[in-house]
Order: C-alpha cells, then structure tokens, then sequence
C-alpha cells in the first residue's frame, strides 16, 4: 500500500518539482527549447507539482495558509511554463 504523503511535504516538493523544470538543460543542437521532448519533459514537471497539492484545499485538516500556497504553487507553475517555454 502506497505510503501517505502529508501536505506539507507535498508543499515542499511541488516547489522543487517547479525549481527542477526551471533547471532542465535546453538541448543545444536539437531545436533549443523548442524540441518536443524538452517541451514535454518541462511540462510534465509543472504537472506532476500540481498533481501533488491539487486536493489539498478539499482537505478536512487544510489550513487557510496552506490554501495559500497552494494557490502560489499554481501561481509559480504558470509563472514558470510563461518563462521557460513562452519567453
């Protein structure tokens, strides 16, 4: 059985998920960030970091601040998508 993860961990992770799309090496000689596969890897790390926190506001035990930085790491995740893909 799949070990339950708490939602500050998830917090926490989300944020490193962001960091780590930021960091991904655009490949040089295959089409800069515009190759499909960076494309895809870049997007599925902002998607995994949304993934993890997207139920934490339906929680019982979810404070208002924690429903905060939910709202920043969706806020970060499109800040990073516009940043590293659209700039």
């Amino acid at each position: 059985m799949a070990r339950l993860i708490p939602a500050a961990e998830r917090l926490v992770r989300a944020r490193a998920l962001i960091q780590q799309a930021r960091e991904y090496p655009i490949p040089v000689d295959e089409g800069g960030k515009y190759n499909f596969s960076y494309i895809a890897h870049v997007k599925d790390l902002l998607q995994q970091a949304r993934d993890l926190v997207k139920f934490i506001p339906q929680s019982v035990s979810a404070t208002a601040e924690m429903k905060a930085e939910v709202r920043e790491i969706y806020l970060e995740a499109d800040q990073a998508d516009r940043e590293i893909l659209h700039s």
